[in-house]
């Protein structure tokens, strides 16, 4: 069972912890470490996350709510429909390596220099964000909404199945392959060979 003693918890790691369909609330993780653990469908909100890890974990429809996120990083992970739009602007910084975050939402987020590694974004919500030097390393952004989206310098040259409009976001300096060019041109109905 998950002892959720007290509202601090220091340098712990938590594993197969499953905690599905349930509340947890006004807590503080500080270097923590969730491995194999299962949240799907729980209300995280009002906790606090600072300098912590989930890897192999299930965080499925968790609702974030005033959630903060500070230097967070999701690794192997399940975030599919998470709305961490939701969360505290403040000091939220989030990075993800070959985790599934299709439907998720981050909108009107700022979130400069973020990692995406290795993701599936399908359907992923990017409206209004500012992902000025962002990465998106072999990432599938197949139905991913950009609009009004700041993409300065962020780095596409691995991503596949994106379509951007370049009048409706910002691109300066953003680095695209070659491949990647008919992604920014879908709505002038090219054929590009």
């Amino acid at each position: 069972m998950w002892n959720m003693e007290g509202t601090l918890h220091q340098n712990k790691t938590f594993e197969k912890i499953i905690f599905t369909e349930k509340e947890l609330r006004n807590r503080e993780f500080e270097e923590c470490t969730f491995i194999s653990c299962d949240f799907l469908n729980s209300n995280l909100s009002g906790n606090t996350f600072t300098d912590c890890t989930f890897i192999s974990t299930n965080l499925t429809m968790v609702k974030l709510q005033g959630t903060s996120l500070k230097n967070v990083h999701f690794k192997e992970s399940k975030v599919m429909g998470v709305d961490f739009s939701k969360c505290k602007d403040f000091l939220f910084s989030v990075s993800f390596d070959n985790c599934m975050a299709d439907y998720a939402s981050f909108a009107a987020k700022k979130m400069v220099k973020t990692k995406f590694i290795n993701c599936s974004l399908k359907g992923t919500q990017l409206a209004g964000t500012d992902l000025t030097s962002a990465r998106f390393d072999h990432c599938n952004l197949d139905s991913a909404v950009f609009n009004k989206t700041i993409l300065n310098g962020a780095d596409f040259t691995t991503a596949y199945n994106f379509t951007i409009d370049p009048e409706m976001n910002s691109l300066k300096k953003a680095k695209f392959s070659m491949g990647g060019l008919s992604g920014l041109l879908n709505k002038y109905d090219l054929l590009i060979e």
